[in-house]
C-alpha cells in the first residue's frame, strides 16, 4: 500500500504542474457556464420535468428553486411542512408562490406508497419500518421518483452522500445493464470542457466473488463500467469522449495489479464500446500533452489528447479534481451520479444557491441525450 501511494505521486505532481494558471474573476468563471448550459435550458424548455428538493426550507434550496419558477423550463418540488417551508422563504425574500410543497406527513396518498416501499425492498422492511422511513424526506422524495410522480431529485445540502444514494439504490435501483453507481465531475475553464470519473463514489475497486469464490464481476469490468458511464456524462455536455484510464505506468512501464487492472478495463471499453477513443493505462502527463503521449504511447489516438479521466481509485480521483478545481482554475461541477434508473444527484454541504441552480439544471436534464 505504501509504495502504491508513492507512485501516485507522479500523477499528484503533474496535475499541479500542468494545470497551476493566473486566478481568474468568479464572474468570468460563472460567464463561462452560459455555452455550457443553455443547450441543456433549451432541452428541457421541450421537455419539461419536475424536480424533487429533499430540502425544502433551506435558504440556498430555496433561492433556487425561486430562481427556477422564474425560469420556467422546469418545476421544482419543495419537501417540507408547508407551514416551515413559506416561513423560511418569507425570511430569505424567496418568491416560490405557486409552487408544490408536499409533507410526507400529511401526504395522502401514503399508504400506497407504503406498500410499494414494502415490495420492492422484498421483506427487508415492514410496514411499520416503511412508513417511518417515507417520513424521512430523502427516502419520501426518492419514492416519488421510482412512482413516476416527479422526474429527478437533488438533495444532500443538509445531509451527508451516503443519505442521498442509499434510497437511490434501495428505491429507483441501477439502470438496467449498470452493476455500480458511480460519479462524474465536469471541470470548465472557458473553453475547454474535462471529465473526471470516479471521483466521490466508489473507494476502490476489488473482484466480487460467490459463495464458490469464482469471479462474478471483475475490478477491471467496474473501472471499465466507470469509463463507459463517465463518458456518457460527459457527452450531455458537449465532450466528445477521449478517455485515458490513469495510472502511474504507462503502456506497461511498470508493473502490478493497479496498472494491470487499468491497462484491462481499456481493453474493455474498447471491446464493448468501440466508437469510444479509449487507451491506457497512462500516466496523466501522458494523456494530456500530446509530446509526451505519443512518446510513451506511440499511436495512441488518446495519449496527450484526453479529456475524459479514469481513475483507479476515489483517493487518487478525489486529489485530482481538486487540485485541478483549486489549482489550475476550472470550475467543478458536481458529483453527477452515474447509473441509476432515474436523475438523482447529491449535493455538496457546502453548495451555494448558484450551485443548487446549476445542478438542478443538470440533474433535470440527464437521461434527456
Amino acid at each position: 500500500m505504501v509504495m502504491a501511494m508513492k507512485r501516485m505521486v507522479p500523477l499528484i505532481l503533474a496535475l499541479v504542474m500542468l494545470l497551476i494558471l493566473p486566478v481568474t474573476a468568479c464572474a468570468e468563471m460563472s460567464a463561462s457556464l452560459d455555452p455550457v448550459i443553455e443547450p441543456l435550458v433549451e432541452l428541457l424548455r421541450s421537455n419539461p420535468r419536475r424536480l424533487i428538493f429533499t430540502e425544502g426550507t433551506d435558504a440556498r434550496i430555496l433561492e433556487a428553486a425561486a430562481r427556477l419558477k422564474q425560469d420556467g423550463f422546469l418545476t421544482p418540488v419543495l419537501i417540507g411542512t408547508e407551514d416551515e417551508v413559506r416561513a423560511a422563504a418569507a425570511k430569505g425574500g424567496f418568491d416560490i408562490e405557486g409552487l408544490e410543497i408536499l409533507d410526507p406527513a400529511a401526504y395522502p396518498d401514503m399508504d400506497r406508497l407504503v406498500e410499494d416501499f414494502v415490495t420492492l425492498r422484498r421483506g427487508k422492511a415492514t410496514a411499520e419500518e416503511a412508513r417511518e422511513m417515507l417520513l424521512k424526506p430523502n427516502y419520501f422524495g426518492t419514492m416519488l421518483v421510482k412512482e413516476g410522480l416527479a422526474d429527478a431529485l437533488l438533495g444532500g445540502a443538509t445531509y451527508s452522500t451516503a443519505d442521498t444514494v442509499r434510497p437511490a439504490l434501495q428505491l429507483v435501483k441501477t439502470r438496467e445493464g449498470a452493476n455500480l453507481v458511480s460519479s462524474c465531475m465536469i471541470l470548465i475553464r472557458g473553453e475547454e470542457k474535462l471529465a473526471m470519473g470516479d471521483c466521490a463514489i466508489n473507494v476502490s475497486y476489488e473482484d466480487k466473488l460467490d459463495d464458490q469464490g469464482n469471479v462474478t464481476l471483475s475490478a477491471a469490468q467496474q473501472v471499465a463500467e466507470v469509463a463507459i458511464e463517465t463518458a456518457r456524462t460527459a457527452s450531455l455536455f458537449g465532450i466528445e469522449p477521449k478517455i485515458a484510464m490513469l495510472s502511474f505506468s504507462t503502456n506497461g512501464s511498470a508493473k502490478g495489479p493497479g496498472p494491470e487492472m487499468m491497462r484491462s478495463a481499456a481493453a474493455l471499453v474498447r471491446e464493448t464500446h468501440p466508437e469510444l477513443p479509449c487507451d491506457g493505462e497512462m500516466q496523466f502527463d501522458a494523456a494530456v500533452v500530446p509530446e509526451v503521449g505519443q512518446l510513451k504511447f506511440p499511436g495512441s489516438m488518446v495519449a496527450g489528447y484526453a479529456n475524459v479521466f479514469i481513475f483507479p481509485e476515489i483517493q487518487s480521483g478525489n486529489i485530482g479534481y481538486k487540485i485541478a478545481q483549486r489549482l489550475g482554475n476550472f470550475m467543478a461541477i458536481g458529483p453527477i451520479l452515474q447509473g441509476l434508473n432515474a436523475p438523482i444527484n447529491d449535493l455538496s454541504r457546502g453548495c451555494t444557491a448558484e450551485e443548487v441552480y446549476l445542478m438542478s439544471i443538470i440533474t433535470a436534464a440527464q437521461g434527456l441525450r
